[in-house]
């Protein structure tokens, strides 16, 4: 059975399994490995090169959300700053709902902590909703579901 791509409107940050917020742009779910590149002699002296896989990277995860009056960002955000590390390390997810409320899919990542939080852009002149912005580095990403 051939299933419909996953529609990118509807998802939020969890942490430690209780529903943070909603967003309306995220990114950073993404993940490489490092090359390795192995020289040796093949037959007749010939050189080979045989590519090994390295260390894994993941890249931060950054969500943007609309302002309100809820402060857990930020205060997440500065018990970093006030420089509780290891208290702001959480493991959390990304979780993508479908048109009915259900989750279809989730990136779990380990030991995040907000490594960067954007407050909005203020502008009198525009009628655009005012833009919060929190950067996650973590240890892992991997997808559940």
């Amino acid at each position: 059975m051939v299933k419909d791509p996953l529609a990118s409107y509807t998802f939020a940050l969890e942490i430690d399994g209780i529903t943070a917020a909603f967003f309306k742009e995220g990114g950073g779910f993404d993940s490489s490995v490092e090359i390795i590149e192995h020289r040796e002699n093949g037959k007749g002296g010939k050189e080979v090169i045989r590519k090994l896989p390295g260390r894994a990277k993941w890249s931060n995860i950054t969500l943007k959300r609309g302002v309100t009056e809820a402060m857990d960002l930020w205060s997440w955000h500065k018990q970093v700053l006030d420089g509780d590390v290891a208290g702001a390390r959480k493991n959390g997810s990304i979780v993508v709902y479908d048109t009915m409320y259900r989750e279809v899919a989730r990136f779990n990542f380990v030991n995040g902590w907000p490594s960067k939080w954007k407050g909005p852009d203020l502008n009198a002149t525009n009628n655009q909703v005012a833009i919060e912005e929190i950067e996650i580095a973590h240890e892992g990403l991997v997808r559940k579901k």
